[in-house]
């Protein structure tokens, strides 16, 4: 039993290691495209206006929070007599596997406060009736009072959780559907579209019949088909949404190389004997960058809200992550009762618009900033 606990702690351990990885790579991006007078331009013309900011700091708040529910909390294993456990063998201190993050222990106030069911917001009493014990020791029928009245800012749910709280927990799960995907489109969509417009003939064709059979197949079947055959989770909705997503950029990729491959400094490179690798990597891919970068972001919301159209049809991210898509899909329900359960789909409604309108605002400032046909500096 030991051995399964320590196997799982390096478990999470890892997914600790690959989250900050994720954030190495990203900064190391970043300072690259720093590097680039191009982009120092670009994005100074993007932050100059007000608003821009203001939505890049609600993004940031929210891959903060996501970033907080992903590095696990593994405080060590005690005992009854709260002495710290050790492996009999190595000596090693074994640490608590059950699951809980940064995030988690941050909200423990909220996480901890559950009543038995529904309660508004802000309420102190239960939201539904029951039969109880009042102070007289007399047997009544109506509303109790809450174990923590005035607690809950955005109410409680059918078994009492915290709204707030499962709210900010799919968090998590929406900037992963729209990160993750993207880490899974970019590479197929930069591949397969610079190779198509660069070399053309025989490989060009094998290329556009391959996305053109893929974006021939409705993208809900396909879906559907893996997450049957393959379980649902969210390792699996990323996969399968990025295979059915990574068509569209390519078909743009792929008509830019065409455009690039004619250009007076890649004939130049092919004359004095660079490879065609070479030319890709070093002439090509730097300039369909700036398509990649306002694709990704104006697709990122897209990715979020298909999660929530998913998981209603009963093939999203499954019962055992805490997504938006499963609040709706409560929520809907909910709202056939009478009296009405609202809070619950006016919680996944603001937090959902408060991550997706950022996104699209900045996209659209993205686009105007790179985008040579509208750069207004």
């Amino acid at each position: 039993m030991k051995e399964l606990l320590i196997k799982i702690w390096y478990n999470w351990y890892f997914q600790d290691c690959l989250t900050v990885l994720l954030i190495l790579l990203l900064g190391y991006i970043g300072k690259k495209l720093a590097q680039r007078e191009y982009w120092r331009l670009a994005f100074r013309q993007i932050f100059q206006r007000r608003l821009i900011r203001i939505c890049f700091g609600v993004l940031c708040l929210y891959v903060a929070i996501a970033l907080l529910d992903s590095i696990g909390y593994h405080p060590p294993m005690r005992d009854a007599q709260g002495n710290i456990q050790k492996h009999t063998e190595s000596g090693k201190t074994l640490y608590d596997p059950t699951g809980l993050s940064v995030l988690d222990v941050i909200l423990t106030p909220i996480r901890t406060a559950r009543e038995k069911t529904y309660s508004a917001p802000l309420a102190t009493i239960q939201f539904t009736k029951e039969t109880f014990t009042d102070k007289n020791n007399q047997t009544v029928r109506g509303y109790p009072n809450l174990r923590y009245p005035g607690k809950h800012i955005l109410g409680t749910d059918r078994v009492g959780n915290d709204v707030l709280y499962v709210a900010l927990k799919g968090v998590r799960t929406g900037i992963i559907i729209g990160g993750f995907t993207t880490l899974i489109v970019i590479p197929f969509a930069m591949l397969f579209g610079i190779m198509a417009g660069y070399y053309g003939g025989r490989i060009d064709d094998a290329i556009q019949y391959i996305y053109t059979v893929l974006s021939s197949i409705p993208d809900i079947l396909l879906i559907a088909s893996f997450m049957v055959i393959f379980g649902r989770g969210l390792p699996q909705l990323c996969f399968i949404m990025g295979i059915t997503s990574w068509t569209g950029l390519c078909r743009i990729l792929r008509g830019e190389t065409l455009k690039l491959r004619e250009a007076e400094y890649v004939q130049a490179a092919k004359a004095m004997g660079v490879s065609n690798a070479k030319i890709m990597i070093r002439h090509i891919a730097p300039n369909v960058m700036h398509i990649i970068l306002i694709t990704t972001v104006l697709n990122f919301s897209g990715l979020v809200l298909a999660e929530i159209v998913l998981a209603y049809i009963g093939i999203g991210a499954g019962a055992n992550t805490i997504s938006w898509g499963g609040m709706v899909t409560d929520a809907i329900l909910e709202l056939a009762r009478d009296p009405v359960i609202w809070w619950k789909l006016t919680a996944t409604f603001v937090f959902t618009l408060g991550l997706v309108l950022p996104a699209n605002l900045l996209g659209d400032a993205l686009r105007d900033a790179l985008d040579p046909r509208l750069r207004t500096e």
